[in-house]
């Protein structure tokens, strides 16, 4: 699967709906300090699933909405959505008959965030489990930002074998073993209470 636009709108500096088209090869996004580049690469990780506002550069989830200018009011809703091309059919498992794929994130002010895979509202840890899937996410060591590299290096050894799993491609497994470890966990705490409950009514028929 490939990477084939990126579109904001209403986010950080991006106060109308902007297209960035992704070619074959190396794209290259240049320009002068302050125009908007590093929040290019903060559009993709918001739209992955990032979780964190810090890691935003803001203090809530809500400071990636356009604040306004002395030119420009505020706005109200920030969107950034991704098409991915999947012509190749080797995308995960639930999309490898469609040819195309989107994902989309949205956030209105006091309402929260929203994910969409298709224009069909998903969870955010679909569309997580979506770029875990293709070895990619928010925290991807490919998306390198301000900072990274130093994190990196002192990073601990827990969270650089985070990194080499998510390089190898089985960051999804873990998250699904984990999930199919609570549901039997459940399952087994189900059925110790219904043995239990036999045995009661067991109890109740012998003093009747």
């Amino acid at each position: 699967m490939e990477f084939k636009k990126i579109q904001l709108n209403g986010f950080k500096s991006f106060a109308e709906k902007t297209d960035f088209l992704i070619e074959e090869g190396l794209t290259g996004i240049v320009g002068p300090n302050g125009c908007g580049k590093s929040n290019i690469v903060e559009s993709l990780r918001w739209v992955m699933g990032e979780t964190s506002a810090k890691s935003m550069r803001g203090s809530g989830m809500e400071d990636v909405i356009f604040s306004g200018t002395s030119n420009k009011p505020s706005k109200n809703i920030a969107e950034v959505s991704i098409n991915i091309n999947n012509a190749t059919k080797d995308g995960p498992i639930q999309y490898k008959n469609l040819d195309q794929v989107e994902i989309r994130r949205k956030i209105e002010k006091d309402k929260g965030s929203k994910f969409y895979i298709n224009h069909k509202e998903v969870r955010a840890k679909d569309a997580q489990m979506f770029f875990a899937d293709l070895s990619t996410g928010a925290h991807s060591p490919s998306i390198i930002s301000q900072g990274r590299i130093g994190a990196l290096v002192t990073a601990k050894p827990t969270d650089r074998r985070a990194i080499l799993e998510e390089a190898a491609g089985i960051a999804g497994l873990h998250v699904r073993r984990h999930e199919a470890e609570l549901r039997l966990n459940a399952a087994e705490n189900n059925l110790k209470g219904a043995d239990e409950l036999r045995r009661q009514q067991e109890r109740q028929l012998i003093n009747l």
